[in-house]
């Protein structure tokens, strides 16, 4: 039931609302004197639909703009001052996996990963809010310069109170959304690999704006496709005017040179694969074009007689003997046709050519010979432009997130089988990194599991979820699965053992682990980064710049970040002259985070040669070691980078 206005009619936004439905283009959104984004008209665009003339105004420029952009672009650029704290009880095969689930604000996410996984993800899917007017969109308010940002960034945020409803209502309601999607699209291209690419699912709401900054963002070079993914044939009889049947996955590439694997051929497919020769088997295509632009008259240089020898049906652009017979593209119709081949292209590939008499029209059909195998595997083909079948569509993607989950619900999870064919198309079965930081209900780790399932793959992810709170009265959160976040791990548990009990003869060694990280505010006292701000009377309780509630392993994990390295790699403990020491990836990194720090320590440490090392500077057993414990690495390991935190 709608509520009463309770006041007077606001005869501002009746105008505007009259002239949107007269010149749609003029309506825009613009900020107010006091700093609010509203809808508004735009006169100089108005001035020139009511004008004969070209009207005077600003400089005209071809950009995409919006009330807010300025600072969106410094939202991206601004630090944190935050961390990854590492969560052992909710994660799987801690020590040793190599997938990652990081719970907190996508956007601190991204820049937390900078450092470490610059240039490294091969390919990144994202499903983010689709701003349909009910959608949660993340409440980025940046209002301040970088160095107050950063010092704020240290405070522990309430993640409940980060999303907000943009309701069409809202005065800045695509402002908001591309405000939200900006920055994140920005860092995330830093992450991907010269060869990377990134698929980003969406509808017609927000798909031309979201096509504008990925223009902006990737460059209009690097545009793929838009791919229509039909994942509802029956159409959604709710909307207006139209009953819709899909939704969209535009394609953006980080460069040119990214590298593509195919699909596997479909088993509809492969049944047509019937035919062999000495190079293997294969299926006829004819080669005359059909469809359309298929005839003679549009593309006259694609029109040119083979030559067919009847014995054997091999083919020549050549009558070499008098008894070879003429084909030619005609249509059963008796229309000059085309072949799909030039000349050149045609010669280049004559021996994958073969010609076939079709008696009841007396005339020869050329064949183009499709082989099953290439280089002794099996051949991948191209995605199409439209994505259509069963496995896509959403009916299927929710019965099989509730056979797995039931009763944990969950609106509209997308298909596996879609992202699993991206996963596949886009990436090699090696250690390819697959990020999703609007991971939901962990669909994309639920596709890499399969894949690397059926090609013994070692493709690792990087799955990142707000704790966005349940509603109360879903059976998710009745369950005892207070946020998506939750819901998302738990179907990464369940995903991964039933993958790996299905696969235990094929993929025994499957890594069906991942380890949670959540984002909170820095291990490091303010003092850290505001030490001009500690008074005289404070700086005994100053000597330990380290929270008092942080452990060993999350300072561990924020050396891990500041350092650049790994956080996916296997960590192990050791006690060494009786000080507990970790090990990254053998010998990558040490750190030892415990007091009364010895030269005794110090030497036996340095013997194991370890790449890097680091101590809590607050650790050493007196002034003199912490001088001299560079001078005991030099002389024993002078390769080891030593640093104290």
């Amino acid at each position: 039931m709608e509520k009463l206005k309770m006041h007077s009619p606001d005869f501002t936004q009746e105008n505007i609302a009259k002239l949107a439905g007269l010149f749609p283009n003029c309506v825009t959104e613009t900020k107010s004197e006091d700093g609010t984004v509203k809808r508004a008209i735009d006169f100089d665009q108005l001035r020139q639909e009511l004008a004969t003339a070209i009207v005077e105004g600003p400089q005209e420029r071809y950009q995409l703009n919006w009330p807010g952009k300025r600072e969106a672009l410094l939202t991206a650029n601004a630090p944190i001052a935050k961390t990854l704290r590492p969560c052992r009880e909710e994660s799987v095969n801690f020590d040793t996996t190599q997938n990652l689930f990081i719970e907190g604000d996508n956007l601190d996410a991204l820049k937390l990963l900078q450092e470490t996984y610059l240039n490294k993800v091969k390919m990144i899917y994202i499903d983010p809010p689709y701003n349909t007017g009910n959608d949660l969109l993340y409440d980025d308010d940046f209002k301040e310069d970088s160095e107050t940002y950063l010092r704020r960034s240290n405070q522990n945020d309430v993640v409940g109170n980060r999303l907000i409803t943009n309701t069409e209502s809202n005065g800045r309601y695509h402002s908001d959304w591309l405000s939200m999607m900006y920055p994140r699209l920005k860092l995330s291209r830093n992450l991907l690999r010269d060869d990377g690419v990134i698929f980003i699912s969406i509808d017609d709401n927000e798909s031309a704006n979201l096509k504008k900054a990925c223009d902006e963002v990737f460059g209009e070079k690097c545009f793929v496709a838009d791919v229509c993914v039909v994942n509802n044939l029956k159409g959604r009889n709710d909307k207006k005017f139209i009953a819709t049947a899909n939704e969209r996955l535009l394609m953006y590439v980080k460069s040119h040179d990214f590298s593509e694997y195919g699909l596997d051929i479909p088993e509809s497919m492969l049944g047509s694969y019937k035919e062999k020769d000495n190079n293997g088997i294969f299926r006829p295509i004819e080669l005359r074009k059909r469809g359309g632009s298929d005839t003679r008259v549009e593309r006259p240089n694609m029109f040119y007689p083979f030559y067919v020898n009847p014995e054997n049906g091999t083919v020549s652009l050549e009558k070499s003997d008098k008894h070879m017979e003429e084909a030619l593209p005609i249509k059963s119709d008796g229309v000059e046709g085309r072949w799909r081949w030039g000349k050149d292209t045609a010669l280049k590939n004559i021996d994958s050519l073969f010609a076939r008499k079709v008696v009841a029209l007396n005339k020869y059909n050329v064949y183009e010979k499709d082989y099953l195998e290439s280089d002794g595997e099996i051949r991948r083909i191209k995605p199409k432009t439209v994505l259509s079948g069963a496995s896509y569509s959403t009916d299927t993607a929710t019965k099989q997130y509730r056979a797995l989950m039931s009763p944990i619900d969950f609106s509209n999870p997308k298909s596996v089988a879609m992202i699993e064919d991206l996963v596949t198309y886009s990436t090699d079965p090696s250690e390819h990194i697959i990020l999703d930081f609007f991971s939901g209900s962990g669909t994309t780790a639920h596709a890499v599991f399969s894949r690397n399932a059926q090609d013994s793959g070692k493709r690792k992810f990087i799955m990142v979820q707000l704790p966005e709170p349940c509603d109360e009265q879903s059976e998710a959160f009745k369950a005892g699965y207070k946020t998506i976040a939750e819901i998302g791990k738990e179907r990464i548990r369940r995903a991964g053992k039933k993958i790996k009990a299905e696969n235990t003869l094929t993929a025994p060694d499957m890594d069906i682990g991942f380890r949670v990280l959540k984002i909170n505010s820095s291990n490091m006292k303010d003092v850290y980064y505001a030490p001009d701000a500690v008074k005289q009377g404070d700086l005994l309780a100053q000597v330990d710049n380290i929270r008092e509630d942080r452990t060993p392993e999350d300072l561990l994990f924020q050396v891990l970040l500041d350092w650049g390295v790994d956080l996916a790699l296997p960590i192990t403990q050791e006690a060494i002259a009786g000080k507990q020491v970790f090990f990254v990836d053998g010998n990558a990194l040490a750190a030892c985070f415990e007091t009364g720090i010895n030269e005794e320590f110090v030497k036996a440490l340095a013997a194991r040669h370890p790449l890097r090392a680091v101590f809590r500077d607050a650790g050493f057993g007196s002034d003199s070691v912490k001088i001299n414990i560079e001078q005991i690495f030099k002389l024993i390991s002078p390769t080891t980078e030593v640093k104290s935190i």
